[in-house]
C-alpha cells in the first residue's frame, strides 16, 4: 500500500491532492488501519514463530531425558523473553507431580499417583495450554475487525466521492470540472485502498488462526506424552 502511495505521479497521490478535508480524513483512516494491520501481522508471526522454535528445542531435550521425567534439565540460550510453551507445561506438571508424590508419601516409601491424581494433572496441563493459546491469540480480533472495517471505509469514500461528483455536475466552469475529477478519484482510490487493506488482513488472520490452532494441538499431544511418561514411572498400579 505504501509503495503505491509513494510512487510519483500515481492516481493515489493525485486523488489525495484533489480531496477535501473529509476525503483526506478517509485516506488517513485507511492508512492508520493499514499500519495497525501490518504491525499486528508481523508481530504475531514473529511471536508464534519464536514460541514454536523454542518449544521444539525443549521437546528434543525432554525426549532425550524422558527416563527421568521429573529432572529434565534445559538451559535457554536464545530469546529468554519469549514464552517456551512446552517448558511451561512441563514445569507446571513437574511441580504438581512433585507435590502429589510428597502428599501421597507413606512413611519412607516414595509416593505414587492415583487415577484421580493423573486426572488432576491433566486439568493443570489443559489450563496451562489454554492460557498459552489465549496469549498467542491476543489482539487477533483486531485483524478480523479490519477485514470488515477496511472495505466499509473504502465504500464510505466511494459514496462520498460520488456525492462530490454530483455536486460538481451542478456547478459551472473549471471549478465544477475539478470537483467531478476529484470526486471520481476519491471514489475509485478509496475502494482500492480498502480492498488492499482487507485482503492481507484476511489472509494473515486465517493463517495465524490455523497456525495457533495447530500449535494448540501440538501442546495437547506434548502434554499427553509428559503425562504418559509420568504415569509410567509413578502411577500406583492399585490406584
Amino acid at each position: 500500500m505504501y509503495l503505491l502511495l509513494a510512487t510519483a505521479q500515481n492516481p493515489f497521490l493525485s486523488a489525495w491532492g484533489e480531496s477535501d478535508l473529509i476525503g483526506k480524513s478517509i485516506y488517513v483512516a485507511l492508512m492508520f488501519i493499514s499500519l495497525l494491520s501490518w504491525t499486528i501481522l508481523i508481530h504475531k508471526w514473529w511471536i508464534t514463530h519464536r514460541v514454536r522454535n523454542e518449544s521444539a528445542l525443549f521437546k528434543r531435550s525432554f525426549f532425550e531425558q524422558k527416563n527421568h521425567p521429573l529432572t529434565v534439565s534445559y538451559a535457554r540460550t536464545t530469546h529468554p523473553e519469549t514464552p517456551n510453551a512446552f517448558f511451561l507445561i512441563y514445569d507446571v506438571l513437574k511441580t504438581k507431580t512433585t507435590e502429589l508424590l510428597e502428599k501421597n508419601k507413606r512413611g519412607k516409601q516414595i509416593g505414587l499417583l492415583t487415577f484421580s491424581d493423573i486426572s488432576l494433572l491433566e486439568n493443570h496441563a489443559y489450563a496451562t495450554s489454554s492460557t498459552l493459546t489465549k496469549y498467542l491469540e491476543r489482539n487477533l480480533y483486531l485483524l478480523s475487525t479490519i477485514v470488515t472495517l477496511a472495505p466499509f471505509l473504502g465504500l464510505l469514500g466511494t459514496v462520498y466521492g460520488i456525492l462530490v461528483t454530483f455536486s460538481g455536475l451542478s456547478a459551472e466552469g473549471s471549478m465544477g470540472n475539478q470537483q467531478i475529477l476529484g470526486g471520481l478519484s476519491l471514489a475509485l482510490t478509496t475502494t482500492v485502498l480498502g480492498l488492499i487493506n482487507a485482503i492481507p488482513a484476511l489472509i494473515g488472520y486465517n493463517y495465524l488462526k490455523n497456525n495457533i490452532a495447530d500449535f494448540d494441538h501440538e501442546m495437547e499431544r506434548f502434554s499427553t506424552e509428559i503425562l504418559s511418561t509420568i504415569a509410567m514411572h509413578y502411577k500406583d498400579p492399585e490406584g
